[in-house]
């Protein structure tokens, strides 16, 4: 640690400042060690490490992505009980990996970064927190884009005469047996813990502004002869791995044809005529869109809730409260106690936007107007030596460990670079970004996530679709191998400069 004295102001200086402690901040700790930096802190506004799986803690929360994929490629779990595995559990791989990589001595929890600024006069970071200021050469933003709840603007909300909350802060102090429970809406939370609740609860009433389309999850116990044959033989785990990725990034091939996702979709339609007897419902819960065109989802037991006789879907937007009465922009009325918020993440404009300021004194959320861009999801212009983890058209239908693998290849590639070179500061070449972003737009034309007929977090609110990466994940790889400087502007520190 390095504390130094500015007039009044102290702080802490390191060479690399890392914010969060989700999994692509883990993991940027753990690079950074390997490739031999060492002056580095992971700033954590919780108490403990967790990211997405520390905030989510609904029943029935588990991964929608099979475990042995959902997990650092360097680092394999023979320890999963299910192939989807539960919340509780990739929590715990991941405070475990901390601690086996002895990154906790890096790592300062309770600290909330306020904000992040660029100082062009003192070349370097400059970030606020609620525990005092840090400063360091570069940044790595690893806060991720789904521990911000988005909360429904509907009339009458606040006024609410029950219990009101939004899935990831699952309130585990209210008993809901016995309940007239409301869920607004029916994504990847939704589908997890509605047929948990349905059991238990007097009514269930699930507000649909948008059916969804579910495939078959093909989850089942991993029990222990399995898991000591991962445990032995290890290469049964990364067959298992292979094949897995082998079938997300078919998936992933698929979703740039929405005719070939049309095909796919058959094996949905069928869940559905399969699961839901009733024709009525059956209208109901067919969406209007192609599949791939919202987030792909998985379920054996979402259909079957929603089939019994103590639940009704109204396919419809939650409009307005009064009361205890909830209205649907149909006109349909329900009563209910307590309110769960299924409503989802900031996706397309990512929190951390409104935080970081450019070396202008522009935020990324002043500077995007709701519409983000970068370069290669990974630099912002204006930004030096800042890192964006989960950045701007670098979501693909497969695991997030493939895009965070592949990110911090780039970025610790670039950070050896800089240090051996001395370089004080890298920003992408503003020419190179807007070419890059014009064919990444080009490239998204025709995928299902832009033709397919719906409006998704994939869209933001301008309309363009600022979150999907176009290709295939091999040439996500394939761009993100190396760091070339060449691409980039820069700047030597002087003693360099004259050498």
């Amino acid at each position: 640690m390095n504390t130094q004295k500015n007039n009044a102001n102290s702080f802490e200086y390191h060479q690399v400042i890392i914010i969060g402690g989700g999994f692509a901040g883990l993991g940027a700790a753990i690079k950074l060690k390997e490739a031999g930096i060492h002056d580095f802190i992971l700033l954590e506004k919780a108490h403990e490490l967790g990211g997405v799986w520390r905030e989510n803690t609904y029943p029935g929360c588990a991964c929608d992505v099979p475990s042995a994929l959902y997990s650092f490629s360097f680092e394999p779990n023979p320890n999963w009980s299910r192939v989807f595995a539960p919340q509780a559990e990739i929590k715990k791989y991941l405070q475990n990996i901390a601690h086996k990589y002895q990154i906790m001595p890096n790592v300062k929890l309770d600290t909330e970064v306020l904000f992040a600024q660029w100082s062009e006069q003192d070349q370097c970071w400059i970030i606020q927190t609620n525990r005092g200021e840090f400063r360091s050469q570069f940044s790595i933003m690893a806060c991720g884009p789904m521990h911000e709840p988005v909360l429904p603007d509907v009339k009458g909300i606040q006024e609410f005469k029950g219990q009101i909350f939004h899935s990831a802060r699952w309130r585990h102090d209210l008993d809901l047996v016995g309940k007239r429970v409301a869920v607004v809406g029916t994504g990847a939370s939704a589908i997890q813990f509605v047929p948990q609740i349905q059991p238990v609860v007097e009514k269930l009433t699930v507000f649909q502004r948008t059916a969804q389309w579910i495939l078959p999850k093909s989850d089942i116990d991993l029990p222990k002869p399995v898991q000591m044959l991962f445990k032995y033989l290890p290469f049964t785990q990364q067959l298992l791995r292979g094949g897995v990725y082998g079938i997300f990034e078919t998936i992933n091939g698929g979703i740039q044809s929405p005719t070939a996702m049309k095909q796919f979709q058959r094996l949905a339609g069928f869940n559905l005529k399969f699961s839901i007897k009733d024709k009525e419902l059956r209208k109901k819960l067919t969406p209007d869109f192609i599949i791939g065109c919202k987030r792909i989802l998985q379920s054996n037991n979402w259909y079957p809730a929603l089939a019994q006789p103590n639940v009704e879907v109204i396919a419809s937007g939650l409009s307005e409260v009064q009361g205890n009465t909830l209205i649907a922009l149909d006109g349909t009325t329900c009563e209910a106690d307590i309110i769960i918020l299924a409503t989802g993440f900031e996706i397309a404009e990512p929190p951390i936007a409104k935080r970081v300021f450019n070396r202008y004194g522009q935020s990324m959320a002043d500077v995007w107007q709701g519409s983000p861009e970068g370069y290669k999801g990974t630099m912002v212009e204006n930004c030096p030596n800042g890192f964006l983890m989960f950045g701007p058209n670098i979501a693909v239908s497969s695991s997030a460990f493939i895009i965070i693998e592949a990110q911090l290849t780039y970025i610790v590639d670039a950070l050896k670079q800089a240090i051996d070179l001395g370089i004080r500061s890298i920003e992408p070449n503003p020419k190179l970004v807007k070419a890059y972003n014009e064919k990444v737009q080009q490239a998204l034309q025709t995928t299902v996530w832009n033709q397919g007929g719906c409006q998704s977090y994939f869209l933001d609110r301008n309309g363009r679709n600022s979150v999907a990466w176009p290709w295939t994940t091999f040439e996500l790889k394939k761009q993100l191998k190396s760091f070339n400087l060449n691409e980039y502007l820069t700047d030597f520190s002087p003693e360099k400069a004259d050498t």
